[in-house]
């Protein structure tokens, strides 16, 4: 077991699995991040290709809490969408793939900008709402609108989606900078691995 801080410990873990993997094959998807993050950060109503799968985990996380109640169903759908992303990072740490965890902030970045942009809406309600399940007589109601007006807290629909745009940008920079020296570890690292 290797002795020292948690930093140090991770940085010869990193430098390790590293060693002799191709830091070109991985390139691309860190690049394509990297566009992601841009297209993020210069249109807020930016919708990427992860959108659709981000979506579909959304509403089953609805239908995996809807036997919780109102709230809880409504704020299931958030909270699984946040969640995938995590589990996705632990079961590649599990498996040592320590790029692909890193390409796991990327991901989760993409959810939260898209978490925010939705919490944003909430006293507006203009972003086109879709469901797999129908609204019945009601329609497709708004998440954020019903969960922040439960809280009382509707007013500040634009801050808190501003802490999760935050988040989003927070983590993707973990995903650029980690996926990055990840990279450049393999760069200088070569060795007799795939």
């Amino acid at each position: 077991m290797r002795q020292g801080p948690f930093w140090q410990r991770s940085a010869a873990e990193a430098e390790e699995w590293s060693q002799g993997r191709s830091w070109l094959a991985r390139l691309p998807l860190l690049v394509f991040f990297g566009y992601l993050f841009f297209r993020h950060l210069t249109d807020p109503d930016y919708c990427s290709i992860l959108q659709s799968l981000n979506l579909g985990v959304h509403e089953l996380g609805h239908l995996l809490f809807a036997f919780f109640g109102q709230f809880l169903y409504m704020l299931g759908g958030t909270f699984w969408e946040i969640a995938a992303p995590f589990i996705g990072m632990w079961n590649f740490y599990r498996q040592r793939d320590l790029f692909a965890v890193a390409l796991c902030f990327g991901w989760l970045s993409t959810v939260l900008f898209d978490v925010g942009r939705y919490a944003a809406d909430a006293r507006a309600m203009v972003i086109p709402l879709v469901s797999p399940f129908g609204g019945g007589e009601e329609g497709v109601r708004h998440d954020w609108h019903y969960l922040l007006g439960q809280l009382g807290v509707l007013p500040f629909d634009q801050f808190i989606g501003g802490i999760f745009r935050a988040g989003a940008v927070v983590s993707m920079a973990a995903c650029l900078a980690g996926g990055g020296w990840l990279l450049w570890l393999m760069m200088v690292n070569p060795g007799e691995k795939a």
